[in-house]
C-alpha cells in the first residue's frame, strides 16, 4: 500500500511540474505554433502598451519640440499645430478603415491592399499573437501617425494649413497604407522576402520621398538659399531630439511584439546606431567646417536611428555600429549635396536624413544580418546577394509608388485648394497668418 501511495505521489508531482518547461518554452517563443493560447501574455502585453506610449511620444511631444525649435520663431506654432492635427486626423482614419487596408485580408486584392474595417467592431477579447488585438491596433496606429508628421519637415513654413490636412489624409490612404500592407500586412514585398523590422521602408523611405517631392512642388522658401534661416530655439530642438531617442526604443524594440530577446537586442542596437551616427556626423562636420555643432550631432543621431530601424531586429552590435557610422557620413553628405549644391529646400532635411537613411539601412540589413557579423542569419534558400537584391526591390518599389502618388496628390490640391500661403503671409509667418497666435509674446 505504501508503495502505491509513493507511486501516486510521484505521478502527481510529474503531472504538475513536468509541463512547466514546456510552458516556459512557449512563452519564450511567441510565434511557435504550439503557443497559440486563449489568454494574452501579461508580459508581452505590458511591453507592447509601453512601447505604444513611447512611439506616440515621439510625435507628441518629441517631433513637436524638435520641429518647432528648428524653424524660425514666426512659424514655431504652425509645425506644432500640424503635428497635433495629423495625430488626430490619422487616428480617426485608422479606425474608420485604415487599419484594415494595411493589415486586413484584401481577398482578390491581397498582396496589394487589405480591406477596410476591423476596428469599430473589435472585441476586447480578440488576440493578435500573444497580445490583445487592440494593443496591436494602437501600436501600429502610432507608426501611421508619425510618418505623415515627418513629411511636414519637407514643406515647413510655407504650406496652407487646410492643404496640409487634405494632403496628410490623402497621403496616408494612397501611400502609407498600401506600402504598409506590402511589407507588414503580408503583401507582395513580404512574400518576396523583403525585411523591414520597424519601418525603414514603410516609414522612412516613404516620408523621405514624400518630403522631397513636396519640397520640389512647393519650391523654396522666400530668401532661400541666400538668406540664413537657422533654428530659432536649439534647446527646444535638443529636448525634442532626446525624446525621439528614448521613444525610438519603443519604435524598434516594440516591433518584436513581445518582451523577449529580440526586443532587447533591438533596443541595444538602436542605441548603438544612434550614438555612432551622432559621432560620425559630428566628426564629418568638424573636419568639413572646423567646428562641431549641436545641430549636427542631434541630426546625426536622428540619421543613425532612422538607418538602424529596418535592421534593428536582424543585426547585432557590430552591425549596428557599422550601420550607424555609415548613416552619419552618408546622410551628412546627402544633406550637403541637396541643400548646398542642388538648392532643394527640404526645410528640415527629411529626405537626406530619413529618406537616405531608410534606403541605406534597408540595403545594409541584407549584409549585416549575416551570422558572421552577429546577425540572425539568412532564411533557408536565401543568400546575401539575393537578400540585398530583394531589399533594393522593396526600396525602389516603395519610392516609385510614393513619388508618383505624392506628385498627383499635390498637383490635385494645387489645382483646387492651392498649396502655398501668399508672400505676405509667408513673410508674416504662419503662426499669425494661419492660426492667429504667436509662440512668443514680446
Amino acid at each position: 500500500m505504501s508503495r502505491l501511495l509513493s507511486a501516486a505521489r510521484r505521478l502527481s508531482f510529474a503531472c504538475i511540474f513536468v509541463p512547466l518547461p514546456l510552458v516556459a518554452h512557449a512563452a519564450a517563443n511567441p510565434i511557435h505554433p504550439m503557443t497559440i493560447t486563449r489568454a494574452a501574455s501579461a508580459g508581452d502585453t505590458a511591453w507592447l502598451l509601453t512601447a505604444t506610449a513611447l512611439v506616440l511620444s515621439m510625435t507628441l511631444p518629441g517631433l513637436v519640440a524638435f520641429y518647432s525649435g528648428l524653424v524660425r520663431s514666426k512659424n514655431a506654432l504652425s509645425v506644432a499645430m500640424q503635428c497635433f492635427a495629423i495625430a488626430c486626423l490619422v487616428s480617426l482614419l485608422w479606425v474608420a478603415g485604415g487599419y484594415g487596408l494595411a493589415f486586413g485580408d484584401g481577398g482578390a486584392w491581397q498582396g496589394l491592399i487589405g480591406a477596410p474595417g476591423g476596428v469599430l467592431d473589435l472585441s476586447r477579447d480578440a488576440l493578435h499573437g500573444t497580445t490583445p488585438a487592440a494593443a496591436f491596433v494602437m501600436f501600429q496606429l502610432t507608426f501611421a501617425i508619425i510618418t505623415p508628421a515627418l513629411v511636414v519637415g519637407g514643406f515647413a513654413e510655407r504650406m496652407k494649413f487646410s492643404a496640409m490636412l487634405w494632403f496628410s489624409g490623402l497621403w496616408l490612404i494612397v501611400v502609407y497604407l498600401p506600402v504598409c500592407h506590402w511589407v507588414w500586412g503580408g503583401g507582395w514585398l513580404a512574400q518576396r522576402g523583403v525585411l523591414d523590422f520597424a519601418g525603414g521602408i514603410v516609414v522612412h523611405v516613404t516620408a523621405g520621398v514624400g518630403a522631397l517631392v513636396s519640397a520640389l512642388i512647393l519650391r523654396e522658401r522666400k530668401g532661400f538659399p541666400h538668406t540664413a534661416m537657422p533654428p530659432h530655439n536649439m534647446p527646444l530642438t535638443i529636448l525634442g531630439a532626446g525624446m525621439l531617442w528614448v521613444g525610438w526604443f519603443g519604435f524598434n524594440g516594440g516591433s518584436a511584439l513581445a518582451a523577449n530577446s529580440s526586443a532587447a537586442m533591438a533596443i541595444l542596437v538602436t542605441h548603438l546606431g544612434a550614438a555612432t551616427g551622432a559621432l560620425a556626423w559630428m566628426t564629418a562636420e568638424w573636419l568639413r567646417f572646423g567646428k562641431p555643432s549641436v545641430l549636427g550631432i542631434v541630426t546625426g543621431m536622428v540619421a543613425g536611428l532612422g538607418t538602424i530601424t529596418p535592421a534593428s531586429g536582424y543585426v547585432g552590435p557590430l552591425g549596428a555600429i557599422a550601420i550607424g557610422a555609415a548613416a552619419g557620413l552618408v546622410c551628412f553628405s546627402a544633406t550637403q549635396l541637396l541643400k548646398r549644391k542642388l538648392h532643394v529646400d527640404d526645410s528640415l532635411d527629411v529626405s537626406p536624413v530619413h529618406g537616405v537613411g531608410g534606403v541605406l539601412g534597408t540595403v545594409l540589413t541584407g549584409i549585416f544580418m549575416a551570422s558572421r557579423f552577429g546577425g540572425v542569419g539568412y532564411a533557408a534558400g536565401m543568400t546575401p546577394v539575393r537578400q540585398v537584391e530583394v531589399q533594393i526591390l522593396g526600396v525602389v518599389a516603395a519610392a516609385i509608388w510614393c513619388g508618383l502618388a505624392t506628385y498627383v496628390i499635390l498637383k490635385l490640391l494645387q489645382a483646387t485648394l492651392g498649396l502655398r500661403v501668399s508672400e505676405d503671409h509667408e513673410r508674416e509667418g504662419l503662426d499669425l497668418s494661419q492660426h492667429g497666435e504667436r509662440a512668443y509674446i514680446e
